[in-house]
């Protein structure tokens, strides 16, 4: 997956410019949503990619540290034009959130839930809980199932997660996790870790937003 989201950084965000009113109306919103709970805060962001969420919490944010495993998008990200002094971009693994340096009260995983194979769920939100602290603020964000979007689902026997396949512009096949959630299940993933549970399902996008204990 690492190798596809490296090949893939010069298209990334054409997903976000896919002309459905629905889809476009659901990126207000999960900005929106966003923006209400970093404003004002010094937020680490995990797989920020190119920096397409960045921007909207930069506006509002006291600081900002993404981190992305992957240094092709994280090129993209810092050529855009940052406020002074309020983004910080660095290569970072989500699993080794220890390994960033700074102090945060508010942490962002956009678009990166989904990614996560389930048997390792518990060890990235122990390990981002953990780097946060008590008392931060959450704000995740990612997709709802919609069939034929975003390439050919994939159930395999042998493995919980599931699969897309997806194809780049230079002809290349590449088949990633990419694991779907329902409301329910949802509050049963966050709820035990957090308080304030805040959960959101629509038609293109889901969030959750949440203090930690």
């Amino acid at each position: 997956m690492q190798d596809y989201y490296g090949a893939r950084a010069d298209e990334y965000e054409r997903i976000y410019k896919r002309e459905d009113p629905d889809y476009q109306q659901g990126l207000t919103m999960l900005a929106q949503a966003m923006t209400n709970v970093v404003r004002g805060q010094r937020v680490l962001e995990v797989a920020c990619g190119t920096g397409y969420w960045t921007q909207f919490a930069a506006e509002v944010a006291d600081h900002i540290t993404g981190v992305d495993i992957r240094p092709e998008v994280l090129q993209i990200a810092k050529a855009k034009p940052w406020p002074a002094n309020k983004v910080a971009l660095c290569v970072g693994d989500a699993y080794r959130l220890e390994q960033v340096e700074g102090e945060f009260e508010c942490g962002v995983a956009n678009f990166w839930f989904s990614h996560v194979p389930k048997n390792r769920i518990d060890e990235f939100l122990e390990g981002f809980h953990h780097r946060l602290g008590a008392g931060a603020s959450v704000f995740m964000a990612d997709n709802v199932y919609v069939p034929g979007r975003g390439g050919e689902l994939i159930r395999k026997d042998d493995s919980e997660d599931t699969y897309k396949r997806r194809e780049l512009a230079d002809g290349s096949q590449h088949e990633i996790i990419k694991n779907y959630y329902s409301f329910e299940e949802l509050h049963d993933i966050f709820k035990p870790y957090v308080k304030h549970l805040n959960i959101f399902v629509g038609s293109s996008f889901w969030y959750v937003s949440y203090k930690l204990e």
